[in-house]
């Protein structure tokens, strides 16, 4: 089992950042793939970005590309996600979440392993 706890979510104004951390207990995380997914109110969750085992590859949603870096940190079993130029829009729970497939990370059901999430508001 992998316990994931999410942490430095907030309230900021737009165009601001934030930085969102993914701790891991249980097991070592270093072979599996991590995401960071988002819901919104009234919204499905949805795909945000992911990064492989090794950290050599990454993936973004086009609504954060270029403004959303995932990173991780397999030595102290952790994800991160940094947030730049926030817009209104961004605004939702985040959740960190870990699978061992290697395809379809692009969709939530992939992911086997969930933390209870961190709300991001971004205000304008």
């Amino acid at each position: 089992q992998v316990q994931l706890v999410e942490s430095g979510g907030g309230l900021v104004q737009a165009g601001g950042s934030l930085r969102l951390s993914c701790a891991a207990s249980g097991r070592t995380i270093s072979r599996y793939n991590m995401g960071w997914l988002r819901q919104a109110p009234g919204k499905e969750r949805e795909f945000v970005a992911r990064i492989t085992w090794t950290g050599g590859s990454t993936q973004y949603a086009d609504s954060v590309k270029g403004r959303f870096t995932i990173s991780r940190d397999n030595a102290k079993n952790a994800v991160y996600l940094q947030m730049n130029s926030l817009k209104p829009e961004d605004t939702a729970v985040y959740y960190c979440a870990a699978t061992d497939k290697a395809r379809g990370t692009y969709y939530p059901t992939s992911y086997d392993y969930w933390g209870q999430g961190t709300q991001v508001t971004v205000s304008s």
